[in-house]
């Protein structure tokens, strides 16, 4: 259940958003829980196969994207800021710069799984690269799906769709959109990182 609070700028919704949403986001983040899950499992298992291929991994592409979602993140922190001070058009301004941090992501990843590919790397090459090719997948896919939502509410700030009263659209898209690079912020070290 919501609570609700009067501010100096409007009524603000404790968790903010929509509630569905949050429901949505903690499915999500059950789903990958259980994916990292199954990855610590294999990994202690296969600990020199996993140490060995994941000195393949390009851990410098893998930082900057993380630079890039932590930008990204600041970027809808603003544009909720923005839509609470009753600001749409710099709302949708600070979006578009989100989507576009996220742009920079995929750009990043494609590239480094072009690498991959051109290398004979699939997902049945080993162990390491089955759990690495699908984990890294599939939280790409919530990228793309985290920009199409900023873009709609980018769209919707920009023709006054939001307002200091009415805002939880641009809230929920930030709640899916910081929910990315939590999960980003754990699969970076766990997969590129820790021996």
């Amino acid at each position: 259940m919501q609570s609700e609070i009067a501010g100096r700028e409007g009524v603000l919704r404790y968790p903010p958003g929509d509630l569905a949403m949050w429901v949505f986001i903690f499915a999500e983040l059950a789903v990958f829980a259980l994916f990292f899950a199954a990855y610590a499992i294999a990994r202690m298992s296969h600990v020199e196969l996993f140490n060995h291929y994941q000195q393949t991994l390009n851990s410098t592409a893998a930082l900057f994207n993380t630079f890039a979602l932590i930008t990204s993140s600041y970027f809808v922190v603003r544009a909720v800021a923005a839509i609470r001070g009753n600001d749409h058009l710099r709302c949708a301004r600070w979006l578009w710069a989100a989507v576009a941090m996220g742009g920079l992501f995929l750009l990043i990843k494609g590239v480094e799984y072009a690498h991959h590919f051109a290398e004979g790397v699939r997902l049945s090459t080993n162990l390491f690269y089955m759990f690495y090719l699908s984990l890294t997948f599939f939280h790409f896919m919530h990228v793309i799906l985290g920009m199409v939502i900023l873009v709609a509410v980018a769209l919707k700030a920009r023709s006054g769709g939001y307002s200091r009263e009415q805002h939880s659209g641009v809230e929920s898209g930030g709640a899916y959109w910081h929910m990315v690079d939590l999960v980003w912020l754990i699969l970076f070290p766990l997969i590129y990182i820790m021996r």
